[in-house]
């Protein structure tokens, strides 16, 4: 049998390994833990954290994945972010998100632009150190995520799935993808979902002591942290923040009949991350004069997603990267103008059509969890073998999932919701393999979950039928 598996595997309620009990009296030093601090039982080993690291930091280095071509004036070294953080370092400001000098922008949000601006101050604009140094803080965020999938997968599950998720984490390809090849926000955004989901598990009490006090794990100083992260998140990736109220609700109740006592914490937590995001949208209002809260190129994507000619992918021969033509248009008009004459002319196919469009977001729904294609791809088999590791790995999520919320695991929800959640935009605009980044740590944990779960299940069986004979 599988050690740490202390559920049973007829559909019971499982319950999972919890830490030592807390006292909020506990003096610093003593064996027990501290409300405030994670707890051991649920704490990845930082060895694993280093050997992710050097995995990741010698790929990058012996591929050369940092030598990026200079096609196109180097615009795949970071694309718009990149362009942004050029404008910066040379004294136009946060503009020019494509080629010359087209104007102030929000097209993206500032986070990982900001990044990127002071990498080329302290190491060159389109230097090779520069995208050296941008994939190895890639790396780094991405091999820290080892820890918080492993607290996540102790805390709800069991200390065996958490050491088979945190190694999978830290050596397995996919999970290392974009953090060793694309310079863009992926890893940043992969990296603070995650501190929120295990800081969320943690104001829960998720695998904690039941007779624990809630008011103990949602501290003031939780929620502040809470609304902190979720306030990177939103300058990083807003589309996360779809879960942003599910998950701070999530919380509150979770306090029990106490929730009205949390409800001034929980408000401190919504006021930082407002804080947080209001110079920015400050910001986009002076000099746009327009209320463009966090990023202004929806109707742009939209019409690109589902315009004349669409597929259910982005048509970036259409894109003002890529286009010249499209380009003239932003750079004449202004983008808050072009973004609504492209956010117009897409609703208004979109109403013409609505068919055309629901079978649009259909093909983006399979596309997102069964393999975005790759139109131009010249190596079938390699496309082949892509394509069946991402349908392998969403299936298995998926029903891992199933298995969780049947079994009633802690936090499968929340979970749930996540996927549900996550990618309702997408279905809609466009679609790409790198937006189900976020909670791939999720579909990685459960899935080990269901392969534990069947193996223990087929261990039971064998032992109820062998039982009888060995007793004869």
């Amino acid at each position: 049998m599988l050690a740490d598996d202390s559920f049973a595997t007829s559909g019971a309620t499982y319950n999972p390994p919890v830490a030592a009990p807390t006292h909020p009296f506990t003096a610093p030093g003593t064996s027990q833990a501290r409300p405030d601090r994670p707890a051991g039982p649920f704490s990845a080993p930082w060895s694993l954290f280093w050997i992710a690291l050097f995995v990741r930091l010698a790929y990058m280095t012996l591929a050369h994945t940092w030598r990026v071509r200079p096609y196109g004036d180097h615009f795949q070294f970071g694309w718009e972010m990149a362009r942004i953080a050029r404008a910066l370092v040379t004294g136009y400001g946060y503009s020019d998100p494509f080629n010359g000098h087209t104007g102030p922008t929000a097209w993206v949000c500032p986070a990982y632009p900001l990044l990127i601006a002071g990498t080329f101050k302290l190491f060159g604009v389109y230097t090779k150190l520069s995208a050296w140094v941008l994939l190895a803080i890639n790396c780094v965020l991405n091999a820290l995520m080892v820890r918080t999938t492993w607290e996540i997968a102790a805390r709800c599950l069991n200390g065996s799935v958490a050491r088979w998720s945190g190694w999978l984490w830290a050596l397995y390809p996919a999970a290392m993808q974009y953090a060793v090849k694309w310079i863009w926000e992926m890893t940043l955004s992969a990296f603070l979902f995650s501190c929120v989901l295990v800081l969320a598990l943690r104001m829960r009490g998720i695998g904690e002591p039941a007779e624990s006090v809630a008011l103990l794990h949602q501290t003031a100083k939780r929620w502040a942290l809470f609304g902190l992260l979720w306030g990177m998140i939103a300058l990083s990736n807003p589309e996360l923040c779809i879960m942003l109220p599910v998950m701070g609700l999530w919380i509150l109740f979770g306090a029990g009949a106490a929730w009205p006592r949390q409800v001034g914490n929980a408000t401190l937590g919504a006021v930082l991350c407002l804080a947080l995001i209001a110079p920015w949208s400050w910001r986009n209002w002076t000099v746009f004069h327009h209320f463009v809260p966090l990023r202004g190129n929806f109707g742009a994507e939209l019409y690109l997603g589902n315009g004349p000619g669409a597929v259910g992918l982005l048509m970036e021969y259409n894109h003002p990267g890529e286009s010249s033509g499209q380009l003239r248009l932003y750079r004449e008009m202004g983008e808050v103008a072009y973004v609504k004459m492209r956010g117009d002319a897409a609703k208004a196919v979109i109403r013409a059509d609505w068919p055309r469009f629901l079978n649009l977001s259909v093909r983006r729904a399979y596309f997102f969890w069964f393999s975005v294609p790759h139109p131009s791809d010249d190596a079938p088999l390699v496309e082949y073998g892509r394509n069946l590791n991402y349908q392998f790995a969403s299936i298995c999520g998926l029903l891992g999932l199933v298995l969780a919320l049947r079994r009633k695991v802690p936090a499968a929800g929340l979970f749930a919701w996540c996927f549900a959640l996550l990618p309702l935009l997408y279905y809609f605009v466009t679609v790409h393999a790198r937006f189900r980044h976020p909670f791939e740590p999720l579909i990685v944990m459960l899935a080990v979950y269901l392969f534990q779960s069947a193996e223990k299940s087929r261990e039971v069986r064998w032992f109820r039928r062998a039982a009888p004979r060995l007793g004869t």
